[in-house]
């Protein structure tokens, strides 16, 4: 199998920010929202070299949501940001109405999603946040895996027209995607090719599942490694191709297993081409309070979970 290497952990928030201060210098049109978080969100630079375009509102979400979607309406290229929780969770009517129904050009950006925010618990650690916005007509949801893929998807995002949430996270995570590859929305990438499973992961889980993947290599399983970076709209042709030739699947993501990339998967296969699969998610329960590596461990999001389900769905074939 194709060897990724980890050339220094980051975390995607970092990303995200690096990718906002390459667009401050890039396009005036770009614009910050921030919620009282500057320093967790990585604003720093755009708000010390853009100042006269960077909005601090407070503690204040819903209105940082509607005055966002205000300023499409002069041509800017608003970008909030706030933990995942409140990007979406607190202001979902916002949202729906300001930005969705109306077609506002906003980028709603979320950091510390899902459990490995950690030690602030379960009323900060949001894991429906992707279903919640899967769900809007029109809006693009993209959850990315590194440091360099979340810069990536924030520069594209601002050449992509229409309402989009990015959700990134807290920890350091293996940064292992080439700084130059190119980030293209709704357009998965074969990290591996295999032809006895098919692990189709996004997010943090990315990195597990190519770990899981090396692991059946040595067991002997040949194991195709998808990431999913964008959920809405979804790469069904890579899905279906692959599930072609491996005739089962994996899905696995750091989000509630109802309403996440798993039923988007699942739903694809079912209208095109019923196949076994199994699902690495959190399994309909809110989180806790813990290290993200504890919680990880915990609610079986890692790479021995990929591992024993792709037993068991290979099983199912």
């Amino acid at each position: 199998m194709k060897k990724y290497t980890n050339t220094g952990s980051k975390d995607t928030r970092s990303g995200f920010g690096a990718g906002m201060t390459e667009l401050g210098q890039k396009n005036e049109n770009v614009v910050a929202l921030c919620a009282d978080l500057i320093g967790s969100l990585k604003f720093d630079d755009f708000k010390k070299n853009h100042p006269e375009r960077f909005f601090q509102v407070g503690i204040a979400e819903a209105n940082m949501i509607g005055i966002a979607a205000g300023l499409t309406i002069g041509g800017k290229i608003p970008f909030t940001g706030t933990f995942a929780n409140f990007s979406t969770g607190r202001v979902y009517d916002q949202i729906r109405q300001s930005v969705a129904y109306s077609d506002k050009n906003v980028k709603i950006c979320a950091s510390h999603a899902g459990l490995t925010l950690g030690e602030d618990g379960a009323t900060h650690q949001i894991l429906e946040d992707i279903g919640l916005m899967k769900m809007l007509p029109g809006m693009t949801v993209i959850n990315t895996c590194d440091y360099n893929q979340t810069k990536a998807a924030t520069l594209a995002l601002a050449d992509h027209h229409g309402p989009a949430y990015l959700r990134f996270g807290r920890p350091v995570v293996p940064n292992f995607t080439p700084a130059d590859e190119p980030f293209v929305i709704g357009k998965a990438i074969i990290l591996n090719e295999g032809t006895d499973v098919t692990l189709i992961a996004t997010g943090h889980l990315v990195w597990e599942a190519l770990i899981a993947a090396e692991k059946l290599e040595e067991q002997g399983i040949s194991a195709e490694v998808i990431n999913i970076h964008t959920i809405k709209p979804l790469d069904e042709e890579a899905i279906l191709k692959s599930v072609a030739k491996t005739g089962c699947v994996v899905t696995a993501e750091e989000h509630n297993m109802l309403g996440g990339l798993g039923e988007s998967v699942a739903r694809t296969l079912a209208l095109n081409s019923p196949k076994p699969q199994e699902f690495v998610a959190v399994n309909d329960s809110f989180g806790e309070s813990g290290t993200p590596e504890q919680l990880m461990e915990k609610y079986q999001l890692n790479y021995k979970a990929i591992v024993e389900k792709a037993l068991k769905v290979i099983n199912r074939k």
